[in-house]
């Protein structure tokens, strides 16, 4: 059984200050979901609901509301999700990913196309999500829709089709937008250009005779072929006037695949935010896909089941509790207390893979407490942010002293900071350091026999270790007889490998290598799964010294224009940045150069860039790949050291 109405999650997204936030608000106005329009200046906005996001006047975590377009059989319910602008958040982004039917790319029609703005139509494409794009501050000083337009098409790399243009006013209050219609021959000409593409049979009525195709079969196809990600209608207008708003209405409406969901198939849903509530309790943000989800029902979360004691579901404006949801809807969930970032809830969506889009962070700092008596509580602190974004990956050295995240970038750190002094914790920051990576150079091998002298534990292991493929990740294998060990001591073995690969010889995360096990034995009365966790870690990182490891820095891919007068002076900031650039090659009176940079440089270029070019460089970084770096970093081990085997064993010792 299908629901009576249409549902459409919807993703806003955007470089940062692009007015997405302002479009959301602007949305919901025109829907009738809220009496007042709220302002980012002003901290009035309905989804800026943190403090800080309000104080500091940006997007930190996703944001969801709902709102209804259209009436009656056409009727839409539309879950909006806002999501962050700053590249130093891009992990909110991408967790929302996985949950959208469609988007809507916004960009400034005076900044332009931006960094962020092609990393994530790059991310869209790829995914396959039907996005449409919407070029807004259309009042502002400077707007220039027509030469927005032209850089969407040659910047982000996506077939486009202009669904209106400015007709009076453009760059004031006064910005009046109009819609293009069938009777606009260039248009329609517009129109079969970019659709004939995809369409032999269009293609094949348009060379027939052009004046055969009638506009219907057009606006068919342009339904199409939207909402199969193949082409990107553009909009143009203003959040903060209104112009243009109901164009990009009616094209939401229209183009983008809203369906009717499935409330009678398998409960199946996706979990895509988590916060606490004031009493400490998860809150867990839910995409369901199909079935019905009741309160007080057990459901399948990964490998274990979990009762849901409440449930609310976002609607038209509010947040209201329910003794159900359903399929199309978004709900938060409490009572799942192992709840995280990605599960699955019932039956994996169909069609949808959860897997990481954007880089990792690249950078990490630590954390220092002012008041050092404040260091059990940061650590709480810093556990539950790590619950609501699992990239901040907090680290802990065994002795409890030290506490390290990780960053995309400084505005993050500041938040971070920001965050906690709303709990009454100041905290300082260490420099920022890179986070490298150690690469297998050659091939190495240990065993530990049981009984053997040296050896406490009540197992057999032997691993050999090599390269593998660069992006194949850590695969294991075995080379002892089928069945010689059982199952569960295999698992046990296959776990640890992966959890000890997490720091090399210097102390960094080892990826893309093979693991075999040569050598496996156990005793049927006295060999535990457990011994075999505590002999892996000795026998693996004996072998991976021998086989040896190469730290490798992240580096930043970026691409810097520049005014030609001013780029001997940036050349030489470059040099001092350590990056590789390429040749740089003429744009009108500006130079654009292309290269590599040590991912702990940018945010110092991007500091001195402003200065050095009388604010008219524009940089844009992205991961890019690692690099061998000529002075090997150690990274303070947070385990128990199994390369040092009686600090080891003796810890060991304590725990059996």
């Amino acid at each position: 059984m299908r629901t009576t109405h249409r549902t459409l999650n919807l993703g806003i997204l955007a470089h940062v200050d692009a007015g997405k936030t302002s479009l959301t608000e602007r949305l919901l106005y025109e829907a009738g979901a809220i009496d007042a329009i709220g302002s980012v200046d002003a901290g009035s906005t309905h989804t800026d609901s943190l403090d800080l996001e309000r104080r500091r006047g940006i997007t930190i975590k996703s944001a969801v509301v709902n709102f209804r377009l259209g009436g009656g059989g056409s009727a839409v319910s539309v879950n909006l999700i806002d999501t962050p602008g700053h590249p130093d958040f891009i992990a909110e982004v991408e967790r929302v990913l996985g949950v959208l039917d469609g988007a809507v790319l916004v960009v400034s029609a005076v900044e332009g196309v931006q960094p962020q703005t092609r990393v994530l139509m790059r991310t869209l494409k790829r995914l396959g999500i039907p996005t449409l794009l919407f070029i807004n501050k259309a009042d502002r000083r400077g707007a220039d829709d027509a030469r927005v337009l032209r850089e969407a098409e040659r910047r982000l790399g996506v077939p486009t089709v202009a669904m209106g243009r400015v007709t009076t006013g453009l760059g004031t209050s006064t910005a009046r937008v109009a819609a293009f219609t069938e009777d606009d021959a260039p248009f329609a000409r517009g129109l079969l250009d970019v659709l004939t593409a995809r369409d032999d049979a269009l293609l094949a009525a348009y060379v027939a005779d052009e004046a055969s195709v009638p506009y219907e079969r057009l606006h068919d196809a342009l339904v199409t072929q939207t909402r199969k990600g193949w082409v990107h209608p553009v909009y143009v207008g203003s959040a903060i006037t209104g112009a243009g708003i109901q164009e990009l209405v009616r094209g939401i409406r229209e183009l983008l695949p809203a369906e009717h969901p499935d409330t009678e198939g398998p409960v199946s849903g996706r979990v895509f935010k988590v916060e606490r509530g004031e009493g400490g309790e998860k809150i867990a943000y839910a995409r369901l896909f199909s079935g019905r989800l009741a309160v007080r029902e057990r459901v399948a979360v990964g490998t274990a089941t979990a009762k849901v004691t409440d449930l609310a579901v976002f609607d038209r404006g509010a947040l209201e509790r329910r003794a159900s949801a359903r399929a199309g809807e978004i709900a938060t969930l409490r009572g799942l207390a192992a709840i995280r970032i990605g599960d699955v809830i019932g039956t994996p969506p169909v069609g949808r893979p959860y897997d990481h889009v954007f880089a990792p962070p690249s950078l990490e700092t630590v954390v220092v407490p002012a008041d050092p008596a404040d260091l059990g509580a940061l650590h709480l602190a810093l556990t539950r942010l790590a619950e609501q974004d699992p990239l901040i990956g907090l680290r802990q050295d065994p002795d409890g002293r030290e506490l390290s995240v990780s960053l995309y970038g400084e505005v993050q750190k500041e938040v971070l900071a920001a965050s906690l002094a709303e709990q009454h914790l100041a905290v300082d920051f260490r420099r920022t350091t890179p986070i490298c990576v150690e690469r297998v150079t050659g091939t190495g091998a240990a065993h530990e026999v049981l009984g053997e002298e040296g050896n406490p534990f009540r197992a057999t292991v032997g691993l050999r270790v090599e390269p593998g493929p660069v992006g194949g990740g850590v695969a294991f294998r075995l080379a002892v007889e089928l069945g010689s060990l059982p199952l569960a001591y295999v698992r046990a073995v296959e776990e640890t490998v992966h959890a000890t690969l997490e720091q090399g010889v210097y102390g960094w995360r080892v990826p893309d290598c093979v693991v075999t096990m040569t050598h496996s034995g156990f005793c049927s009365i006295t060999s535990t799964a457990g011994a075999f966790r505590g002999l892996t870690p000795l026998v693996l990182m004996a072998a991976l010294r021998r086989a040896g490891t190469v730290v490798h820095e992240p580096m930043h891919r970026f691409v810097l224009e520049v005014p030609q007068d001013a780029y001997a002076q940036v050349a030489l900031a470059l040099a001092r940045h350590r990056a590789l650039p390429g040749t740089p090659t003429a744009r009108g009176d500006a130079f654009v150069v292309e290269g590599h940079l040590p991912a702990d440089h940018v945010h110092g270029l991007e500091r001195e860039l402003p200065e050095l070019t009388g604010g008219e460089g524009v940089l844009e970084t992205s991961f890019g790949h690692y690099r061998v770096t000529n002075r090997p970093r150690a990274r303070a081990r947070t385990d128990h050291n199994p390369l040092h085997r009686e600090e080891y064993l003796l810890h060991a010792h304590r725990r059996m």
